[in-house]
């Protein structure tokens, strides 16, 4: 196949002429965590240095929660795994192509046995664009397949230091990265928008649905109902191989944690076990591990899991679009996570059939529903507007990072 002018063809694939194709070990010098000899749990401490661990590792850098910690002494001790700022660290087992660009935050911290510390020995590159192209699919592909282990896939230094990587001009490196970084900053933001309607949505469900705060015009008596008197299971059960269409089907996979929203589907063709009916407009509830905050109002009949319930109102106490919002609120999300099983809970529907909500009359459902529902449809929207922007900066990094667009 003939070369477009201006490209060459290398083991990694055609790249534009003036790119180099090199090993990390020419740029960088790769470095293993600590033996688990020279450090064990009962070293960690509350308050010290952090230590960084597989958990720890995203595309958008260092995640600062529940990390463990050194005192003073092992800080000093183990000063050789210590991080500075550009440094990119790699998980070494498992998960073998997550890894994450040490910022200014995380100068200081260690990091574990588990991870490999890459740090840049070569002014000709630039460590952000270094952190892109490690998290570009090609890149992490060629690592998952030199990788070495049956049960579990590791890497080592050797490994690490062999793997061969696209380098181009230090300007268009720069270039890259700035282009890059625009996106990750518009996700960030809209991060923190999403962030901040939940918030208020989470706000305006505590004011509306305890009574605390009345919509203008509504004063009638708001009175206590248990969830057993505002809605009932629907108990019909479908076995798929005797039906002879393909049905609708929802498995728990399929609802979106905490957001009340459908994520995907199966039909019923190949299920041979039984299933759970559902009509439109039933409230459907993750009864497994109810903490997850599994729900969805449903816009059409099928079948789910028989870990899911199908919720029907009592339309003489409440409406649908109402009993949605209510086991959204954090009091029914504890009341249903206390189930039954240790390792799998199952809501118990004698513990929250007892559950009480206030309930106005129905008018003013309607009214809180229709304002909950209108937030819940921007943060939807928001929500869109990120996965799009995700997935332009999965096409900029496919065009970038392999010189088939150029920034001149």
């Amino acid at each position: 196949m003939e070369l477009t002018s201006g490209f060459k063809q290398t083991d990694i694939g055609v790249i534009p002429e003036d790119w180099e194709v090199m090993p990390i070990k020419t740029i960088a010098s790769v470095r293993t965590g600590p033996f688990g000899s020279a450090l064990h749990e009962k070293d960690y401490v509350q308050d010290g240095t952090p230590i960084i661990t597989v958990e720890h590792l995203s595309e958008h850098g260092i995640v600062h929660s529940n990390l463990p910690m050194v005192s003073n002494f092992d800080k000093q001790r183990l000063q050789a795994y210590s991080l500075q700022k550009n440094d990119i660290v790699f998980s070494r087992v498992g998960s073998v192509d997550r890894n994450s660009l040490v910022g200014e935050k995380e100068a200081g911290w260690l990091f574990s046995g588990r991870l490999l510390r890459v740090r840049m020995e070569s002014r000709n590159v630039h460590a952000s664009f270094l952190s892109y192209y490690f998290n570009s699919e090609p890149l992490k592909q060629r690592v998952r397949n030199v990788a070495v282990g049956q049960t579990m896939a590791s890497l080592n230094t050797q490994i690490l230091n062999s793997v061969e990587i696209l380098v181009p001009p230090l300007p268009e490196q720069r270039a890259i990265a700035a282009a890059l970084g625009d996106v990750d900053a518009l996700l960030a933001a809209l991060d923190a928008l999403i962030a901040k309607k939940r918030l208020i949505k989470q706000g305006a469900m505590q004011e509306l649905l305890t009574g605390k705060r009345r919509l203008p015009g509504f004063r009638s008596k708001i009175e206590n109902k248990t969830f057993g008197d505002l809605v009932t299971v629907r108990k019909q059960k479908i076995d798929p191989q005797k039906t002879e269409e393909s049905l609708f089907c929802v498995e728990l996979e399929h609802i979106g944690q905490g957001t009340g929203r459908l994520i995907g589907f199966t039909e019923t063709d190949n299920i041979a076990s039984i299933k759970s009916a559902f009509r439109k407009g039933d409230v459907l509830f993750g009864k497994l591990r109810a903490y997850l905050r599994k729900y969805w109002l449903s816009d059409r009949d099928g079948v789910c899991t028989t870990e899911i319930w199908s919720l029907v109102a009592n339309p003489s106490l409440v409406i649908n679009t109402y009993l949605f919002q209510l086991v959204q609120t954090d009091g029914f999300i504890e009341s249903a996570s206390e189930g039954y099983g240790t390792h799998m809970p199952r809501t118990d529907w004698n513990v929250v059939k007892n559950y009480e909500f206030m309930t106005p009359k129905i008018p003013e459902q309607q009214a809180i529903a229709e304002i909950l529902s209108d937030m819940d449809a921007e943060i939807s929207a928001l929500e869109q507007r990120r996965e799009k922007t995700r997935i332009l900066k999965q096409g900029m990094m496919q065009e970038l990072l392999t010189g088939k667009t150029r920034l001149i």
